[in-house]
């Protein structure tokens, strides 16, 4: 036998394979720290390449032994933070389309309905006037400002009418059925 040979199987050896373990694990396991930040799984990223290496133990030389290690470390990690990222897209799109999705009950939806038909029967029973100042206001997202130049009046007299509006949709809508 070769000389190469003998390091080879030295690798499947039991003591040789624990005094390699001894050398380089905490060494893996800072490098990997470093290298990809705090991965949850470095500990089980490390015991794996290890558990790998082992599997190998006749295909690896002694010499070969640590960037086999650390490669097997680095693609580990690598696929892992793949997967992770993966994971992260996946629960943003479930996450969005729940956000879409309504998940009102219907109880909530039928208030929601009568709410509505008693506001519009509110709105339509306001003076002319205070109807059209709160529907450019609040529909037409219109400033006070801006009525007030498309009525040719003053700001306070819009500011005015909306406070009166307001009272009245309050008191209406309080004492609709």
């Amino acid at each position: 036998m070769s000389d190469s040979e003998n390091e080879d199987i030295g690798l499947c050896k039991e003591k040789s394979f624990q005094a390699f373990f001894n050398t380089n694990a905490t060494l893996l396991r800072n490098f990997l720290f470093y290298k990809f930040g705090g991965l949850e799984d470095i500990d089980d990223i490390v015991q794996d390449s290890f558990i790998k290496l082992w599997d190998n133990c006749t295909k690896v030389t002694t010499e070969t032994a640590k960037s086999y290690l650390f490669r097997i470390a680095i693609n580990q990690s690598n696929s892992l933070l793949r997967h992770e990222t993966v994971k992260l897209k996946h629960q943003k799109e479930v996450k969005q389309i729940n956000n879409n999705t309504n998940h009102e009950s219907p109880e909530y939806l039928l208030e929601e309905k009568e709410f509505m038909i008693k506001l519009e029967k509110a709105i339509s029973s306001l003076p002319d006037r205070q109807r059209e100042v709160f529907l450019l206001n609040r529909i037409e997202k219109k400033t006070y400002r801006e009525i007030a130049e498309l009525s040719d009046v003053s700001v306070k007299a819009i500011e005015k009418l909306m406070h009166k509006a307001l009272l009245k949709l309050r008191t209406e809508i309080d004492n609709l059925p």
